[in-house]
């Protein structure tokens, strides 16, 4: 019964408002110390994904998973991966596609449970023959994917995978869609909107014809967008489809390695089915933690060398999963 019933964070003064906690990070942080080597791997559908290495010479691995419209370079990618090096792990931070400076090279793109592209990063960095221990680590919408593919691989998954840890996920995506369709979370949601419109419209210019952004500006959520260009572009009927087929939380009972996810209570994008707390009391194999604070991805903490208490939180469960 991995319900985590009490959680360690507590954050610091002012930081007890999940919008601070959401907004600080991604405005205000700055993360020193890792140096990050580039490589360009082939998709074996002839895209193309960026991988950006942290290798010390250890023989473990963290892979990092970024979230909606990040990058390998966001605080929080760059926060964990230095977070591992200290604990002795590399760290390959991933840009999904479109996400690491350029537009990719197919008219998709990415989405929540593109697990095909999760796939093909680690059988490459499996097959450097450099690491005997893997550990996944994601972040929203990484940790959707993440625990997707963990529960889609089941007793298949390589066996050098050996644990994960998940932040702020929408475990059901339909659920966290209707929660950043509310009027409390319109900033957020404009701002997602902008981005992804950018991505629409670098797709134009590379694929004329293939779609447009015409009437763009009435798109006011998720479900609108998804039903324009996610589910179309790859292979799903509807917005709901995408969200059904994607959502991780249908495959939780399959996870076979421990599995930590953490979703704050005031997380203001996350909807009540994005806390699997049955699946979490049901498996020995997931661990469910959700503290009262944290925002989204935020979960800030000062001192202790510049980590967060994710990092902390993060390090401390991979070195229990793993017998340390």
């Amino acid at each position: 019964m991995p319900l985590v019933r009490y959680s360690t964070y507590s954050p610091p003064p002012l930081f007890r408002n999940p919008h601070v906690q959401t907004v600080h990070p991604a405005l205000f942080r700055r993360v020193s110390g890792v140096d990050f080597q580039r490589e360009r791997i082939s998709t074996p559908d002839g895209d193309f994904l960026d991988l950006d290495w942290s290798s010390k010479g250890f023989s473990r691995l963290g892979i990092l998973c970024h979230g909606l419209e990040g990058s390998s370079t966001r605080p929080y990618m760059k926060g964990m991966a230095r977070a591992l090096d200290r604990h002795g792990w590399d760290a390959l931070a991933w840009s999904y596609r479109g996400c690491s400076g350029e537009p990719n090279g197919k008219p998709r793109f990415y989405h929540s449970g593109a697990t095909e592209d999760l796939e093909t990063v680690v059988r490459h960095a499996l097959s450097t023959g450099r690491y005997g221990k893997v550990a996944l680590i994601g972040f929203s919408l990484g940790g959707n994917l993440v625990l997707k593919y963990l529960g889609d691989a089941g007793e298949a998954l390589p066996s050098e995978i050996q644990a994960a840890v998940a932040f702020s996920v929408p475990c059901d995506l339909a659920s966290g869609a209707r929660e950043m369709a509310k009027a409390r979370n319109r900033l957020y949601m404009d701002r997602f909107l902008k981005m992804l419109r950018e991505k629409i419209r670098a797709k134009m210019e590379l694929f004329p014809g293939s779609l447009h952004d015409e009437g763009f500006e009435r798109i006011r959520d998720f479900k609108q967008f998804d039903d324009r260009y996610t589910a179309p572009l790859h292979g799903f009927r509807s917005a709901e489809d995408y969200w059904r087929k994607a959502s991780c939380r249908r495959v939780l009972p399959a996870v076979r390695v421990p599995a930590l996810l953490v979703n704050a209570q005031d997380d203001p994008f996350l909807g009540e089915a994005c806390y699997p707390r049955v699946e979490a009391e049901e498996s020995d194999r997931l661990f469910l933690e959700i503290p009262q604070h944290g925002g989204h991805a935020g979960f800030v903490a000062f001192g202790d060398g510049g980590l967060y208490w994710s990092e902390r939180r993060a390090m401390a469960f991979l070195a229990e999963a793993l017998g340390e």
